[in-house]
Protein backbone atom coordinates (compact mmCIF):
# COMPACT_ATOMS: atom_id res chain seq x y z
CA UNK A 1 0.00 0.00 0.00
CA UNK A 2 1.25 3.51 -0.87
CA UNK A 3 0.00 6.35 1.30
CA UNK A 4 0.60 10.01 1.96
CA UNK A 5 -0.03 10.19 5.70
CA UNK A 6 0.45 6.66 7.05
CA UNK A 7 2.99 3.87 6.71
CA UNK A 8 1.93 0.23 6.54
CA UNK A 9 3.92 -2.96 6.84
CA UNK A 10 3.20 -6.66 7.26
CA UNK A 11 5.81 -9.00 8.76
CA UNK A 12 6.51 -12.65 8.05
CA UNK A 13 3.92 -14.02 10.48
CA UNK A 14 1.06 -11.73 9.51
CA UNK A 15 1.40 -8.81 11.94
CA UNK A 16 0.45 -5.56 10.23
CA UNK A 17 1.80 -2.28 11.60
CA UNK A 18 0.06 0.98 10.76
CA UNK A 19 2.07 4.10 11.59
CA UNK A 20 0.42 7.52 11.68
CA UNK A 21 2.96 9.54 9.73
CA UNK A 22 2.57 13.28 10.18
CA UNK A 23 5.25 13.84 12.83
CA UNK A 24 5.59 17.56 12.03
CA UNK A 25 1.91 17.92 12.99
CA UNK A 26 2.28 15.54 15.97
CA UNK A 27 0.41 12.97 13.85
CA UNK A 28 -2.80 14.98 13.97
CA UNK A 29 -5.61 13.66 11.79
CA UNK A 30 -6.50 15.57 8.65
CA UNK A 31 -9.04 14.26 6.16
CA UNK A 32 -6.43 12.46 4.11
CA UNK A 33 -5.05 10.62 7.12
CA UNK A 34 -8.51 9.68 8.30
CA UNK A 35 -9.42 8.25 4.90
CA UNK A 36 -6.13 6.39 4.49
CA UNK A 37 -6.23 5.04 8.03
CA UNK A 38 -9.74 3.60 7.71
CA UNK A 39 -8.94 2.12 4.30
CA UNK A 40 -5.78 0.42 5.58
CA UNK A 41 -7.45 -0.96 8.70
CA UNK A 42 -10.33 -2.57 6.83
CA UNK A 43 -8.08 -3.88 4.06
CA UNK A 44 -6.02 -5.65 6.70
CA UNK A 45 -9.19 -6.96 8.31
CA UNK A 46 -10.25 -8.44 4.95
CA UNK A 47 -6.87 -10.14 4.48
CA UNK A 48 -6.89 -13.62 6.00
CA UNK A 49 -3.10 -13.62 6.16
CA UNK A 50 -3.11 -10.68 8.59
CA UNK A 51 -3.47 -12.06 12.10
CA UNK A 52 -3.05 -8.89 14.19
CA UNK A 53 -2.75 -5.14 13.65
CA UNK A 54 -0.50 -2.77 15.61
CA UNK A 55 -1.13 1.00 15.41
CA UNK A 56 1.53 3.51 16.41
CA UNK A 57 2.77 7.02 15.63
CA UNK A 58 5.85 8.34 13.85
CA UNK A 59 8.32 10.39 15.86
CA UNK A 60 7.90 11.06 19.58
CA UNK A 61 4.10 11.20 19.78
CA UNK A 62 1.17 8.90 19.02
CA UNK A 63 -1.52 11.34 17.90
CA UNK A 64 -2.49 14.87 18.94
CA UNK A 65 -6.07 14.52 17.73
CA UNK A 66 -7.77 16.35 14.89
CA UNK A 67 -5.63 18.86 13.00
CA UNK A 68 -7.20 22.17 14.05
CA UNK A 69 -5.18 23.98 11.39
CA UNK A 70 -6.67 21.92 8.57
CA UNK A 71 -9.23 24.27 7.01
CA UNK A 72 -11.23 24.45 10.22
CA UNK A 73 -12.03 21.27 12.02
CA UNK A 74 -15.58 22.04 13.11
CA UNK A 75 -18.76 23.72 11.97
CA UNK A 76 -21.31 22.91 9.26
CA UNK A 77 -18.95 23.46 6.31
CA UNK A 78 -16.21 21.33 7.85
CA UNK A 79 -18.77 18.61 8.63
CA UNK A 80 -19.97 18.58 5.04
CA UNK A 81 -16.41 18.51 3.70
CA UNK A 82 -15.54 15.66 6.05
CA UNK A 83 -18.52 13.54 4.97
CA UNK A 84 -17.93 14.24 1.28
CA UNK A 85 -14.21 13.40 1.46
CA UNK A 86 -14.77 10.13 3.32
CA UNK A 87 -18.09 9.24 1.69
CA UNK A 88 -19.81 8.85 5.05
CA UNK A 89 -22.49 10.25 7.31
CA UNK A 90 -22.80 10.05 11.09
CA UNK A 91 -23.95 6.43 10.93
CA UNK A 92 -21.42 5.09 8.44
CA UNK A 93 -18.47 6.88 10.06
CA UNK A 94 -19.39 5.03 13.25
CA UNK A 95 -19.32 1.75 11.34
CA UNK A 96 -15.89 2.56 9.88
CA UNK A 97 -14.62 3.22 13.40
CA UNK A 98 -16.08 0.07 14.93
CA UNK A 99 -12.83 -1.85 15.15
CA UNK A 100 -14.28 -4.01 17.92
CA UNK A 101 -16.37 -5.71 15.21
CA UNK A 102 -13.20 -6.81 13.42
CA UNK A 103 -12.08 -10.41 13.68
CA UNK A 104 -8.47 -9.21 13.80
CA UNK A 105 -6.99 -8.13 17.17
CA UNK A 106 -5.89 -4.49 17.18
CA UNK A 107 -3.12 -3.36 19.54
CA UNK A 108 -2.33 0.30 20.14
CA UNK A 109 1.31 1.26 20.69
CA UNK A 110 0.99 4.74 22.22
CA UNK A 111 4.64 5.70 21.91
CA UNK A 112 3.99 9.27 23.09
CA UNK A 113 1.27 11.83 23.69
CA UNK A 114 -2.29 10.79 22.81
CA UNK A 115 -4.66 13.73 23.10
CA UNK A 116 -8.29 14.29 22.16
CA UNK A 117 -9.23 12.17 19.16
CA UNK A 118 -5.79 10.60 19.41
CA UNK A 119 -6.82 9.07 22.74
CA UNK A 120 -10.43 8.23 21.87
CA UNK A 121 -9.11 6.46 18.77
CA UNK A 122 -7.05 4.16 20.97
CA UNK A 123 -10.16 3.15 22.94
CA UNK A 124 -11.42 1.52 19.75
CA UNK A 125 -8.49 -0.93 19.91
CA UNK A 126 -8.50 -4.18 21.86
CA UNK A 127 -5.28 -3.61 23.81
CA UNK A 128 -3.21 -0.49 24.50
CA UNK A 129 0.44 -0.17 25.53
CA UNK A 130 1.68 3.33 26.40
CA UNK A 131 4.94 5.11 27.08
CA UNK A 132 5.42 5.73 30.79
CA UNK A 133 5.84 9.47 30.25
CA UNK A 134 3.18 9.84 27.53
CA UNK A 135 0.62 12.56 28.24
CA UNK A 136 -2.91 11.24 27.75
CA UNK A 137 -5.90 13.57 27.85
CA UNK A 138 -9.51 13.84 26.73
CA UNK A 139 -9.29 17.61 26.20
CA UNK A 140 -12.68 18.06 24.53
CA UNK A 141 -14.50 20.12 27.16
CA UNK A 142 -11.53 22.50 27.22
CA UNK A 143 -12.02 23.03 23.46
CA UNK A 144 -15.76 23.61 23.67
CA UNK A 145 -16.72 20.21 22.23
CA UNK A 146 -17.52 16.70 23.46
CA UNK A 147 -15.67 13.37 23.25
CA UNK A 148 -16.43 11.06 20.32
CA UNK A 149 -15.47 7.61 19.00
CA UNK A 150 -17.70 5.80 21.51
CA UNK A 151 -15.49 6.98 24.39
CA UNK A 152 -18.38 8.04 26.64
CA UNK A 153 -19.73 4.47 26.39
CA UNK A 154 -16.47 2.56 26.87
CA UNK A 155 -14.37 4.64 29.25
CA UNK A 156 -16.66 4.17 32.30
CA UNK A 157 -16.50 0.41 31.68
CA UNK A 158 -12.69 0.53 31.65
CA UNK A 159 -11.91 2.79 34.59
CA UNK A 160 -15.20 3.21 36.49
CA UNK A 161 -17.75 6.01 36.30
CA UNK A 162 -16.14 8.40 38.79
CA UNK A 163 -12.68 8.25 37.20
CA UNK A 164 -14.21 8.46 33.72
CA UNK A 165 -16.04 11.65 34.72
CA UNK A 166 -12.80 13.06 36.06
CA UNK A 167 -11.06 12.34 32.76
CA UNK A 168 -13.91 13.36 30.45
CA UNK A 169 -15.64 16.24 32.23
CA UNK A 170 -12.54 17.57 33.93
CA UNK A 171 -10.33 16.85 30.91
CA UNK A 172 -7.49 15.93 33.23
CA UNK A 173 -4.11 14.81 31.85
CA UNK A 174 -2.59 11.54 33.07
CA UNK A 175 0.75 9.98 32.29
CA UNK A 176 1.13 6.48 30.91
CA UNK A 177 2.10 5.07 34.30
CA UNK A 178 -1.13 6.26 35.92
CA UNK A 179 -3.12 5.17 32.86
CA UNK A 180 -1.87 1.63 33.41
CA UNK A 181 -2.73 1.80 37.12
CA UNK A 182 -6.36 2.74 36.43
CA UNK A 183 -6.86 0.36 33.50
CA UNK A 184 -6.93 2.90 30.68
CA UNK A 185 -3.98 1.06 29.10
CA UNK A 186 -2.67 -2.46 29.69
CA UNK A 187 1.03 -1.69 30.13
CA UNK A 188 3.25 1.35 30.62
CA UNK A 189 6.77 0.98 29.28
CA UNK A 190 9.77 3.17 28.45
CA UNK A 191 8.96 4.97 25.22
CA UNK A 192 11.47 3.04 23.14
CA UNK A 193 10.01 -0.29 24.24
CA UNK A 194 6.34 0.41 23.46
CA UNK A 195 6.26 -0.52 19.77
CA UNK A 196 8.55 -3.59 20.10
CA UNK A 197 6.43 -4.86 23.01
CA UNK A 198 3.19 -4.36 21.07
CA UNK A 199 4.63 -6.12 18.03
CA UNK A 200 5.97 -8.98 20.17
CA UNK A 201 2.52 -9.41 21.71
CA UNK A 202 0.94 -9.35 18.24
CA UNK A 203 3.45 -11.89 16.91
CA UNK A 204 2.66 -14.22 19.81
CA UNK A 205 -1.02 -14.04 18.84
CA UNK A 206 -0.21 -14.60 15.17
CA UNK A 207 1.92 -17.70 15.83
CA UNK A 208 0.38 -19.33 18.88
CA UNK A 209 -3.32 -18.40 18.89
CA UNK A 210 -5.70 -20.00 16.40
CA UNK A 211 -7.35 -17.48 14.04
CA UNK A 212 -10.99 -18.54 14.44
CA UNK A 213 -11.06 -18.80 18.26
CA UNK A 214 -9.25 -15.45 18.47
CA UNK A 215 -11.92 -13.83 16.31
CA UNK A 216 -14.72 -15.44 18.31
CA UNK A 217 -13.25 -14.36 21.65
CA UNK A 218 -13.28 -10.76 20.38
CA UNK A 219 -16.88 -11.19 19.30
CA UNK A 220 -18.03 -12.72 22.58
CA UNK A 221 -16.37 -10.01 24.67
CA UNK A 222 -17.94 -7.30 22.50
CA UNK A 223 -21.38 -8.92 22.70
CA UNK A 224 -21.00 -9.37 26.44
CA UNK A 225 -20.52 -5.64 26.98
CA UNK A 226 -24.10 -5.11 25.84
CA UNK A 227 -25.60 -8.33 27.22
CA UNK A 228 -27.63 -7.91 30.41
CA UNK A 229 -28.67 -11.58 30.64
CA UNK A 230 -25.69 -13.41 32.11
CA UNK A 231 -27.23 -16.86 31.64
CA UNK A 232 -27.98 -16.17 27.96
CA UNK A 233 -24.40 -15.02 27.50
CA UNK A 234 -23.08 -18.22 29.06
CA UNK A 235 -25.40 -20.35 26.95
CA UNK A 236 -24.12 -18.73 23.76
CA UNK A 237 -20.52 -19.09 24.90
CA UNK A 238 -21.11 -22.77 25.64
CA UNK A 239 -22.64 -23.48 22.22
CA UNK A 240 -19.72 -21.79 20.50
CA UNK A 241 -17.25 -23.69 22.70
CA UNK A 242 -18.64 -27.02 21.51
CA UNK A 243 -18.72 -25.90 17.87
CA UNK A 244 -15.13 -24.61 17.93
CA UNK A 245 -14.05 -27.87 19.56
CA UNK A 246 -15.21 -29.69 16.41
CA UNK A 247 -12.93 -27.64 14.13
CA UNK A 248 -9.54 -28.96 12.89
CA UNK A 249 -7.52 -26.36 14.82
CA UNK A 250 -8.85 -27.72 18.10
CA UNK A 251 -7.01 -30.96 17.35
CA UNK A 252 -3.93 -29.13 16.04
CA UNK A 253 -3.67 -26.97 19.15
CA UNK A 254 -3.63 -29.99 21.44
CA UNK A 255 -1.20 -31.96 19.26
CA UNK A 256 1.20 -29.02 18.96
CA UNK A 257 1.17 -28.67 22.75
CA UNK A 258 1.78 -32.37 23.34
CA UNK A 259 4.50 -32.52 20.67
CA UNK A 260 6.12 -29.33 21.95
CA UNK A 261 6.10 -27.57 18.57
CA UNK A 262 4.60 -24.47 17.01
CA UNK A 263 1.05 -25.06 15.79
CA UNK A 264 0.21 -25.04 12.10
CA UNK A 265 -3.20 -23.42 11.97
CA UNK A 266 -5.49 -24.13 9.01
CA UNK A 267 -8.56 -22.27 10.24
CA UNK A 268 -9.54 -18.78 9.14
CA UNK A 269 -10.61 -15.68 11.05
CA UNK A 270 -13.19 -15.19 8.29
CA UNK A 271 -14.99 -18.50 8.84
CA UNK A 272 -18.72 -17.90 8.98
CA UNK A 273 -20.69 -19.36 11.84
CA UNK A 274 -23.52 -21.81 11.17
CA UNK A 275 -26.84 -20.00 10.93
CA UNK A 276 -28.00 -21.33 14.31
CA UNK A 277 -24.95 -19.77 15.99
CA UNK A 278 -24.62 -16.57 13.98
CA UNK A 279 -27.29 -14.60 15.85
CA UNK A 280 -26.43 -13.72 19.47
CA UNK A 281 -30.14 -13.60 20.32
CA UNK A 282 -30.37 -17.30 19.52
CA UNK A 283 -33.14 -16.78 16.95
CA UNK A 284 -30.98 -18.04 14.09
CA UNK A 285 -31.71 -14.95 12.01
Amino acid sequence: MSHETIITDVDDVGVATVTLNRPDARNAFNLTMQREFFEAMWQFEADDAVRAIVVTGAGKGFCSGVDLADSGAFGAEAHAEHDAELGVDSDTIAEKSAFWTMRTPVIGALNGAAVGAGLTLSLLFDVRFAAEDAKLAFVFSRRGIIPEANSTWLLPRLVGVSRAMELLVGAQTVLGTEAAEIGLVSRALPAGEVLPAAQEFARDIAVNCAPLPTALIKRLVSEGLTQTDRLASMQRETKLTWWVGEQPDAVEGVMAYLEKRDPVWTGSKSTELPEKLADPTGSGG
